[in-house]
């Protein structure tokens, strides 16, 4: 137990120290451009994973970092963010209440480090929508059943390392440099693949994060009109 707090508080060191960098660099280039704009971001994520027979956006978690917008001609642009976003499952009753098993019934926890690319068209400066994709790195999970966590040995336990995302985007702005943002994201590949029984019948399902994120953005160095 001692080796995997450790292992954590690493883990969380590292992805600050990568946040730190990731946001001073973004401010040097914007003080250098006269077109990069600047992000700071923040917001929420509803998540399920699509897969786990555990049905419902239950998830809450965290969505902040920085990014960068470069317009590339007319309406469009391409942003770049650096995340920390949190997804997983949850859910507390199973559907045959049982005393004797603690609760929750399930509850996931995935930590990403995520970097999402976008092209953006701005159309006529009351929306701007957005397709991308994006990359993440699982830097650390919990797993509980039945109000008792797995606990896996390795920071991500059976799922993959690694997460590549479609992404759907829509902004518009709410006041001066303030915008809000909604954004639908979905696995590309499978994140893990399980088997379950049910005592008579065994079946295997591929999961998938599905996620809806709720997000305020503050942008910096743009001109209003």
């Amino acid at each position: 137990m001692a080796r995997e707090t450790i292992s954590e508080r690493n883990l969380f060191r590292i992805s600050f120290v990568v946040f730190t960098m990731a946001l001073l660099m973004l401010f040097s280039f914007v003080a250098q451009s006269q077109s990069i704009k600047g992000e700071l971001i923040t917001g929420l994520n509803l998540s399920q994973v699509d897969g786990d027979e555990v049905v419902g956006y239950r998830k809450l978690g965290f969505n902040t970092g920085v990014g960068a917008i470069l317009p590339i001609g007319g309406q469009w642009s391409i942003s770049v963010e650096t995340l920390f976003s949190q997804k997983g499952a949850y859910k507390k009753y199973p559907l045959e209440y049982n005393d004797s098993l603690g609760l929750p019934y399930y509850n996931l926890r995935l930590n990403y480090a995520e970097v999402p690319i976008m092209l953006h068209y701005n159309d006529k400066n009351k929306l701007i929508f957005g397709l991308g994709f994006s990359y993440g790195r699982l830097v650390d999970m919990t797993e509980i059943e039945h109000g008792q966590d797995i606990g896996w040995a390795s920071a991500n336990g059976p799922y993959s390392i690694g997460d590549w995302n479609i992404l759907l985007d829509l902004r518009f702005r709410m006041f001066w440099r303030l915008y809000f943002n909604f954004r639908y994201v979905y696995s590309m590949a499978p994140i893990r693949e399980r088997t379950y029984t049910s005592g008579v019948n065994t079946w295997t399902r591929q999961q998938y994060n599905n996620m809806l994120t709720f997000r305020l953005l503050f942008v910096f160095n743009e001109e209003i009109e």
